[in-house]
Parts: C-alpha cells; structure tokens; sequence
C-alpha cells in the first residue's frame, strides 16, 4: 500500500552569519540570479524555486517548486551540516506524543472575531501533517491555501478540531467582563480544551503559544475538574499541532471577515491599517457609532478615534512577566 506524500512548498531556518554568506556562494555557484527584494540580506531565484535570507534573524525561507530536494542536498548538507528535514521525530520527539495545540485568530485585528481553535494529535496525525506541508498561518498569505489547509487538516485528524468564534458583539460583553484579553483569551482556550477532552479524554497535555501565566487557562478549567498538563511556550507554533490550529482558527476568522463583509457592502479589512479606520468612519456615519460593536472590537483606541462620544479612551496596556516554557497541572 503507498502512502501518498504532498510536496514541501515552503521551508525556514535561521541561519548564523557565516551560513548566510556560504548560502550566498553556493546560490551563485548553482547558477540562481539575484533580485533585490525588500527586508532581504539577498534574494536569489531559479526556475520556480526562490531562496530569500531575511535580515531578521537571520533566516532562509525556501519557497517553491523542488524544496525538499534544494534543503536535502543543498542546504543541509552544504550549509547547516545536519540533516533536519524528514528527521523532526529525532529533534523534536515531544511533536509526535499525543497532545492539544492550541492557537488564536483576530486578536490583533480591529474588524472581526476572536476564533480559538485546537487540534489533537499523536504519532500518524503529526507526520501526516508534516506531509500535507502544515505551517504555521503566519506563514502563508494565499487565503486559497488557507482553506485548503484546513480541509486537510480536518480529514487528517479524523474530526478532533475543535473552535470557539467569539463574534464582535459577544467578544465586546466578554471584554467588560473580564477586563483583560488574557483572561478573555484564558477562558477561550479553556472551552476549546475541554471541548476536545470531551472527544478525547485521555490526552495528557496541551501546547499553546505563551501569551499569559497558564494559570489564567488552569483557572477557567478547574471548576470542571480537568486533569491535563497545560503547557505554554515562545514560539509554540512550530509545534505541528499549534500551527494546525493557527490555520483552522485562521480560516474561521476570514470567513467572518468575508461573510460579514457581503453583507455591509464593503470589504473589511484586517489590522488596524488607515484603509480599516476608513471602513470604520463609513459605518459609523450610514448606521451610527454604536454599530461598530457588531463588527469591531471596540475596546481598540481606533473605535475611540472613529466614535470618541461612544467609546472611551482605552487604559494603559496591563503589563505581565514573561516567564519560559510553563507547564501546568490541575
């Protein structure tokens, strides 16, 4: 029986300095031309393949037709010296045991909901994941391969997805409530977690990205007596699991965006871009200040900007110590 494996269209890796300037020989060496390209140290294509080493960092992002072939026998083994690709149950083994990932869409973004997704996985579903080419949704623009994503990620997990969309109105009440987003994000994650208990109860722990001392999730789970490790740390999404949740959360964010967008009659953005305040301004002036409570969230300092007579000044942002790689037990 074969098992069908989807080609890596994308590929990151920070990089030391010195691996930047050997990338930069080799390319030459195998014949790719060089384009100048904004926030690059260098970016260099040939064929359909793309190689860009970001200042940031640095890293190098492959992207492209032959991926996995270039990192294979290029990139690994000429300028990393290990092999990493195809190997991620040697480095990271702790992917591949049964958890939760836990991740958010739309908190940053002033039109929209806040969606809280969690995927499970073990052993298969994680290297089925891998195959399928799953990365964290930051990474990927196309909405297109979002939704793709997604599709694959449901079949692949057999049905253990699970999502809270908060919509703007709901999100705004829950806002007053609890007077923080990390509480409020605190108790999305909880109801996600306990919703994939009820699927999957004997699941021992839960990743997600470190946004808030874990407590604030063990907080909102103990009242129903849940016994997982809950764990938190930077970066998170590198994990197959929490980047599969970025993208189901992702793609119900920008279905709301879309659906809700239709039915004002214009697109709504996401961010907090002047093209969003714009938006903002229209629906503000055809149905009145108190209608952003429906699309936006207005605790932002842009429904203030837009509404100053409806909505206050925001406080300054409550400040919180960032502690490394917490775990948790109820």
């Amino acid at each position: 029986m074969s098992v069908e494996r989807w080609a890596l269209n994308s590929y990151t890796q920070a990089l030391t300095n010195e691996q930047v300037t050997k990338l930069r020989v080799l390319l030459q060496d195998l014949g790719f031309e060089f384009a100048p390209k904004e926030w690059t140290i260098f970016f260099a294509q040939k064929n359909k393949l793309s190689v860009a080493v970001y200042e940031k960092g640095p890293k190098v992002l492959v992207q492209g037709r032959g991926v996995e072939e270039f990192v294979q026998f290029e990139l690994e083994p000429k300028i990393l010296g290990e092999a990493k690709l195809g190997y991620e149950e040697v480095h990271s083994p702790e992917m591949f045991e049964p958890h939760f990932g836990v991740d958010e869409s739309g908190k940053g973004d002033f039109f929209g909901p806040l969606v809280i997704s969690g995927v499970y996985v073990d052993r298969g579903i994680a290297r089925r994941l891998l195959d399928a080419g799953v990365v964290d949704s930051k990474r990927i623009s196309s909405d297109a391969r979002i939704r793709a994503l997604a599709d694959t990620i449901r079949k692949t997990s057999q049905g253990l997805v699970q999502t809270v969309l908060i919509g703007p109105a709901k999100y705004n009440e829950l806002y007053q409530k609890f007077e923080n987003l990390n509480r409020l994000l605190g108790w999305g994650h909880a109801r996600v977690i306990e919703n994939l208990l009820a699927q999957k109860p004997g699941c021992p722990r839960s990743l997600s990205d470190q946004f808030a001392d874990p407590r604030v999730i063990k907080e909102s789970l103990m009242r129903h007596g849940r016994n997982i490790v809950l764990e938190q740390r930077p970066r998170a999404e590198s994990d197959i699991a929490v980047a599969a949740a970025s993208i189901i959360a992702r793609e119900g964010f920008i279905n709301w965006l879309e659906r809700k967008g239709k039915e004002l009659g214009m697109r709504l953005e996401r961010g907090v871009s002047p093209s969003v305040k714009e938006t903002a301004k229209k629906i503000v002036e055809i149905n009145g200040g108190e209608a952003l409570r429906e699309v936006a969230k207005v605790h932002f300092r842009t429904a203030h900007e837009i509404a100053p007579q409806h909505y206050a000044a925001p406080p300054p942002r409550e400040e919180w110590r960032r502690r490394s790689s917490p775990k948790i037990r109820n």
